[in-house]
């Protein structure tokens, strides 16, 4: 006489049945609450300030001016443009160069090549921090 298992071994005759449904409460749950929390932070995240912003109008054609570029080399040589020029008279060729009436409220900019070292490149823009040229613009472009 045997009994009849229908499960595995060792249940006794009970037969096991599967919940196959799931349980979506939490999970609307969870979304509910992040719907509203980003409802609620979204306007947060586009606040706008109003600009009152000119009109872009160009310049009048005498008034562009073509910048003043000081490029060192690697072999301690400085250029104004393409006139060489020494640390001792570097301010005053910028000045001349420059043409204005206040020379050291114009933008000066100040490139090198990679092989300059760093007191060579240091010595230029203190001599044009030392004369009032607070304007300088560094420039990494390959020079040729």
């Amino acid at each position: 006489m045997g009994s009849k298992l229908s499960g595995p071994a060792g249940q006794g005759g009970k037969t096991i049945e599967q919940n196959a449904d799931i349980n979506v409460t939490p999970f609307v749950d969870i979304m509910l609450v992040l719907l509203i929390i980003f409802m609620v932070a979204a306007p947060m995240a586009t606040v706008s300030i109003r600009l009152d912003l000119p009109p872009a109008t160009p310049p009048p054609p005498g008034e562009v001016k073509e910048p003043v570029y000081i490029t060192i080399q690697d072999t301690g040589s400085i250029f104004l443009a393409d006139r060489q020029t020494t640390i001792e008279t570097l301010a005053a060729d910028v000045c001349v160069a420059l043409a204005a009436a206040n020379c050291r409220d114009e933008r000066v900019f100040v490139r090198a090549q990679p092989e300059v070292k760093y007191d060579q490149f240091m010595e230029v823009m203190n001599t044009l921090q030392e004369n009032g040229f607070f304007k300088v613009g560094l420039l990494n472009e390959d020079i040729e």
